[in-house]
């Protein structure tokens, strides 16, 4: 994968193919979901976006001219740093697509009822991964200033999801 166009299309094509051979009829499959590739972009040399499908719902990262991508093997994580936070990666690969790596969001993901939903959560998920710890840390700064304490910790993807999706103010 290159620093050329969007991978969206050929994931949704190669994944739409999973979804209609191997996954289908699973009792893991949540009806209401279809394959979208939601919000994919380059940041950091990486290709980041999030996955939607019928059985899972999974952060993924494709090269994108980041020497740091590695092809992982079975049971090999790669830990990259967002900015509300560090998260583990799971490597996978398939045929035309090639090498990518996904942090598992939702999986099953039963508790969407609408596709729409389910788009609207992904991209709110990339929106609050890339920017929380910015509004944090110039919090922490103002406090300093102000001579006030304010303890950061970055989040555990529990409880950044949980805000995510508790709080419509972020969607």
């Amino acid at each position: 994968m290159s620093e050329g166009e969007s991978p969206a299309p050929l994931i949704e094509r190669v994944f739409g193919r999973i979804a209609a051979t191997r996954m289908i009829g699973l009792p893991v499959n949540n009806p209401a979901l279809r394959v979208e590739a939601c919000g994919f972009h380059l940041w950091q040399g990486l290709w980041l976006g999030v996955l939607v499908t019928p059985w899972a719902i999974n952060l993924m990262l494709l090269p994108g001219g980041n020497p740091a991508f590695r092809r992982l093997g079975p049971d090999e994580r790669q830990r990259w740093a967002f900015p509300c936070g560090d998260y583990e990666f799971l490597g996978g690969a398939e045929g035309e697509l090639g090498a990518f790596q996904i942090c598992s969001l939702f999986s099953p993901a039963f508790e969407f009822f609408s596709h729409d939903a389910a788009r609207h959560a992904a991209l709110a998920v990339i929106e609050v991964l890339l920017t929380t710890y910015g509004g944090a840390a110039r919090d922490a700064e103002q406090a300093g200033l102000e001579g006030r304490p304010l303890l950061y910790r970055p989040l555990s993807r529990r409880a950044f999801l949980g805000g995510v999706l508790r709080n419509p103010a972020r969607t």
